[in-house]
C-alpha cells in the first residue's frame, strides 16, 4: 500500500486502529455498544475519541482542534470504519462543521467547532419528500417575522437528528416572482432564495420522528410547525444557501469515500479470513481459482480507491478554496461502488455464513447498499462527472 503518509500520519492511523481493536474489536463489544446493531452511534465511545483529541483533528487551533489536514481526516474516518467503531455521528458532524467554519458567525463557529472537539454531534437537513436529488425543489419555508424567523414544513432523511445537538437547516426564504408566476414554477432559478439556519435540536416547534431502515436508527423526518428561530440564526448570507452548499462538496464526498474505503477493507479482510479457514473438498475454499481470482480483483479495486481518496484529499489540502467537482464525485462514486461490490462478493464467497447475523458480512452489505444513495446518489455523481467533460 502506497499512500505517502508522514511518520506522524502513520502513527495516527496505527493509534486509531489500535483504539478500535481495543474498544470495539469483538462482536460482543460492538453488540453492547450499538444495542445489537440498532444504533449507529455510541456516545461513550465518541467521548473517548474526543478526549484523545481526534474529533478535532481538522478543527482550527483557536477552537481547540489540531488544525490538521484533510488527509488526516480521511485517515481517521478510514480506520474508524475499518474498525467498525459505532460512531455514526462523525460523518454528518464533520460535513456540518465545515459549513459553519466557512460561513458561520464568530459565535456560531465557537459553539459548533468547539462542540465538535468536545464530542457533540451535528446534522444537516436538506432533503424533503419532493426534493431528494433535486434539492433546489425544496419548499420548507422560513419567513421573516418580528424577532426572528418562522419555520414551517417537513424535511426527511435527516441523519442523526435524533441525537444531534444542532441541525443545519436549508430552507426557502424567497422566490423570484415575475408576472404573478415564480421563476421556480417556470423551472427557472429554483436554487435562488435558499438559506442556511442554525437550529437547536431541542427547540420548540420541531418534532423529530425516526424512519425505520435496514441499518437501524439512522435517519429521521423533521416536522417544523411555527418553529421560531432567533434573527441571528442565519448561517452565512440570506438567499445564498445553494452557493454555500456547493462549496462543501469536496469535504462531504471525501468523508463518504473515506468511510466506505474503511468498510470495503474490513469486508475484504473478513472475507479473506473466512475463505482461508473454511474447507471444502479437503482444502481451504480460497485456494480454488474461482475465489482466488475474485479476491485479486477486489484487492485491486480497493487499492485503486485508496489511492484516489488520498490523491483528492491532497488536492483539497493544497487548494482549500478550489472546488473539485469531478475528482470529489469520482471518489464518492468509486468507493461506494467498490465497497458495495466487496461486501456482496464477500457474502457470496462466505455462502450461508455471509447471510447469517452471527457474522459481520450481512452488516457490511447493509451499510454499503445505502452508500450509493446518500450524499448525492451515484447517478447524480455520474451526471456531475459527465458535465465536467462538457456533456
Amino acid at each position: 500500500m502506497s499512500t505517502d503518509f508522514t511518520q506522524e500520519q502513520e502513527s495516527f492511523a496505527t493509534a486509531v486502529a489500535a483504539f478500535c481493536a481495543r474498544e470495539a474489536g469483538t462482536r460482543e463489544q460492538r453488540d453492547a455498544l450499538a444495542e445489537h446493531g440498532q444504533h449507529t452511534h455510541n456516545q461513550g465511545l465518541y467521548d473517548k475519541m474526543a478526549e484523545l483529541g481526534w474529533l478535532g483533528a481538522t478543527i482550527p487551533e483557536e477552537y481547540g482542534g489540531a488544525d490538521g489536514s484533510v488527509v488526516d481526516m480521511c485517515i481517521l474516518l478510514e480506520q474508524a470504519a475499518k474498525g467498525m467503531a459505532p460512531i455514526g455521528g462523525i460523518g454528518p458532524t464533520l460535513i456540518t462543521g465545515a459549513a459553519y467554519e466557512k460561513f458561520g458567525t464568530a459565535s456560531q463557529k465557537g459553539a459548533v467547532l468547539g462542540g465538535i472537539v468536545a464530542g457533540k454531534s451535528y446534522s444537516i437537513s436538506m432533503s424533503e419528500p419532493e426534493a431528494g436529488s433535486d434539492v433546489g425543489n425544496l419548499s420548507c419555508k422560513a419567513e421573516k417575522t418580528e424577532g426572528g424567523w418562522l419555520i414551517n414544513g417537513q424535511k426527511t432523511w435527516c441523519s442523526n437528528a435524533h441525537f444531534a445537538d444542532r441541525i443545519l437547516l436549508v430552507a426557502r426564504t424567497g422566490r423570484s416572482v415575475a408576472g404573478g408566476v415564480t421563476r421556480q414554477e417556470r423551472g427557472e432559478g429554483k436554487h435562488e432564495g435558499l438559506t442556511m439556519f442554525d437550529v437547536p435540536a431541542d427547540i420548540d416547534g420541531l418534532n423529530i420522528v425516526g424512519i425505520g431502515t435496514m441499518g437501524g436508527k439512522e435517519v429521521n423526518d423533521l416536522y417544523f410547525s411555527d418553529c421560531l428561530l432567533p434573527e441571528d440564526s442565519v448561517v452565512g448570507v440570506e438567499g445564498q444557501g445553494w452557493a454555500q452548499l456547493m462549496t462543501g462538496l469536496n469535504i462531504e464526498r471525501l468523508i463518504l469515500a473515506a468511510m466506505m474505503l474503511g468498510t470495503a477493507q474490513r469486508a475484504f479482510d473478513d472475507t479473506l479470513e473466512f475463505i482461508t479457514q473454511r474447507k471444502q473438498f479437503g482444502r481451504p475454499v480460497g485456494t480454488f481459482q474461482a475465489l482466488r481470482h475474485r479476491v485479486a480483483d477486489l484487492a485491486t479495486e480497493i487499492e485503486c480507491g485508496r489511492l484516489l481518496v488520498y490523491h483528492v484529499a491532497r488536492l483539497v489540502d493544497e487548494n482549500p478554496t478550489k472546488l473539485f467537482p469531478r475528482e470529489a464525485s469520482m471518489a464518492k462514486l468509486k468507493l461506494t461502488e467498490t465497497a458495495k461490490k466487496v461486501a456482496l462478493e464477500g457474502m457470496q464467497m462466505m455462502g450461508g455464513y455471509g447471510y447469517a447475523t452471527e457474522f459481520d458480512m450481512e452488516k457490511h452489505v447493509r451499510t454499503t447498499l445505502v452508500s450509493s444513495i446518500y450524499g448525492g446518489t451515484n447517478e447524480i455523481q455520474r451526471d456531475i462527472i459527465g458535465k465536467t467533460y462538457g456533456l
